[in-house]
């Protein structure tokens, strides 16, 4: 059999581990740091077996994908670059790719890299909070590089459908980066703030389904998601002045007291909504 290595077994990282078992003729082996991760996968299943020695997980692996926090990846790979098995492919899970695809370029010749953003999550972490139909009906980014082999690119196109992704879209990082600080970065921003109002305790037990929609994932990881938004500063900040601007601009419209504009602007807003939501061509190429 040949090995598949996934290491740090959190919510994603676990969860890859159960929607791969199976997957070709791979051995899934979880490594991560903490006992207790390990303990509690290997008494669940996550993958065939896991282990805390990331060493001796990695140096033999066939393919090697990295589920720890951003900083935690670009680390590995400049600590362990000379320990991955020549032809190997490495991947990763994160949700930045631009920070990830620069510190990949210190791998050695010979070692494959082909950055990975499968489009799935929920607001808790931890292996005790991953499940293997994760992944149902999420895109699955990937950001080769040049050289990568065809057989690699394949690869990650038939795990993307092992483990239920809708599809395979390849991008560029910066591209990649760009679509996540809108549609996921700035959403918890926004959720976050939305909760730094004192009417957050005040209306506690009146919250209505649009409310717990748009504040769910403000119970997110902090110390990843802190990560994440330092790590994607340019697009997101860009897209928060994008934000309070429109804000400003419902502020703004609201102060007139004129019902007839205000339902127009609403109207353009809304009419945007039902077009996003019609079939289109995909942003991605």
């Amino acid at each position: 059999m040949r090995k598949f290595a996934i290491v740090g077994i959190g919510l994603i990282g676990g969860s890859m581990a159960i929607a791969l078992k199976g997957f070709k003729d791979f051995k899934i082996v979880g490594a991560d740091i903490s006992a207790e991760s390990v303990e509690y996968a290997n008494a669940h299943g996550v993958g065939d077996e896991a282990t805390t020695d990331i060493c001796a997980a990695i140096k033999d692996a066939d393919v090697v994908m990295l589920g720890m926090d951003p900083q935690g990846i670009v680390d590995f790979l400049h600590e362990h670059k000379d320990d991955f098995k020549p032809g190997c492919l490495v991947t990763d899970v994160c949700g930045v790719k631009e920070a990830i695809m620069n510190a990949a370029e210190c791998l050695p010749e010979g070692v494959d890299f082909i950055g990975c953003h499968p489009m799935a999550g929920t607001e808790f972490s931890g292996v005790q909070n991953a499940f293997g139909d994760m992944f149902k009906a999420s895109h699955l980014l990937i950001t080769p590089r040049e050289g990568n082999t065809e057989e690699h690119l394949t690869l990650m196109e038939e795990l993307g459908e092992y483990i239920g992704c809708r599809d395979v879209v390849r991008t560029d990082p910066r591209e990649h980066d760009r679509l996540l600080a809108y549609t996921s970065q700035m959403m918890h921003i926004i959720a976050l703030s939305i909760c730094d109002d004192d009417e957050l305790f005040i209306c506690k037990g009146y919250e209505g389904t649009s409310f717990r929609g748009a504040t769910r994932v403000a119970a997110l990881d902090v110390p990843l998601w802190t990560q994440l938004f330092s790590l994607n500063l340019p697009a997101l900040t860009e897209f928060l002045d994008n934000l309070i601007e429109n804000l400003t601009s419902y502020r703004e419209e609201l102060g007139k007291g004129d019902p007839v504009t205000l339902a127009s602007k609403i109207a353009k807003s809304a009419d945007r909504k039902r077009a996003v939501d019609l079939p289109g061509p995909d942003l991605l190429h």
